[in-house]
C-alpha cells in the first residue's frame, strides 16, 4: 500500500464518520460534504426512500424527527479502487431513541438495527464524496 492509497483510505474513513454525525446530530447540510449534487441515495431497504441528496436531506430531517436520540456506530469497512473511484461497504449499527434522556429499554419508540452501507465513491477537486449509498439491512427490532 502506497502513501496515496493510505490517504485515501483515511480520507474516506473521515467521510464515513461525516456521514453518520451529519444524520445523528441533524446536521443535514454537512451531507453536502459527503455526496456529491448528482448523488442517489436509496434507503428503500429499511423502510425509507430513494432519491437525490437535496430529497434525502429533507426526507432524513422530516422521518427521523421523531427519534432525537440518534448514534450510528461504523464497523468493518471493505475498499476496492479501480479508475478515480472507489467501491466502500461499511457495517454499522444504528440506534433511534424516541428521548435523549435516559429511558428503560423496553420504551415504546426505540429502534435498534444493522447492516452495510454500499458507496460508490469518486475522487473530486473537494475530495472523496459518494454518489451512491444503498443501504442493506441485516436486522432491526423496535418496541
Amino acid at each position: 500500500m502506497d502513501t496515496r492509497e493510505i490517504a485515501d483510505r483515511l480520507e474516506i474513513a473521515n467521510l464515513l464518520a461525516r456521514y453518520t454525525h451529519a444524520v445523528d446530530s441533524g446536521t443535514w447540510d454537512l451531507l453536502d460534504e459527503v455526496f456529491t449534487p448528482d448523488a442517489v441515495i436509496d434507503y428503500r431497504a429499511a423502510g425509507g426512500i430513494r432519491g437525490t441528496r437535496a430529497e434525502v436531506k429533507e426526507w432524513l430531517a422530516s422521518a427521523l424527527a421523531g427519534w432525537p436520540g440518534r448514534l450510528h456506530v461504523i464497523g468493518c469497512t471493505r475498499v476496492d479502487f479501480g479508475h478515480g473511484e472507489a467501491q466502500v461497504s461499511a457495517s454499522f449499527t444504528d440506534t433511534l431513541s424516541p428521548s435523549r434522556d435516559m429511558i428503560p429499554a423496553g420504551t415504546k419508540g426505540l429502534i435498534q438495527g444493522g447492516g452495510w452501507y454500499h458507496h460508490r465513491m469518486r475522487r473530486t477537486p473537494d475530495g472523496w464524496r459518494s454518489h451512491e449509498l444503498v443501504e442493506e439491512q441485516a436486522w432491526r427490532t423496535a418496541t
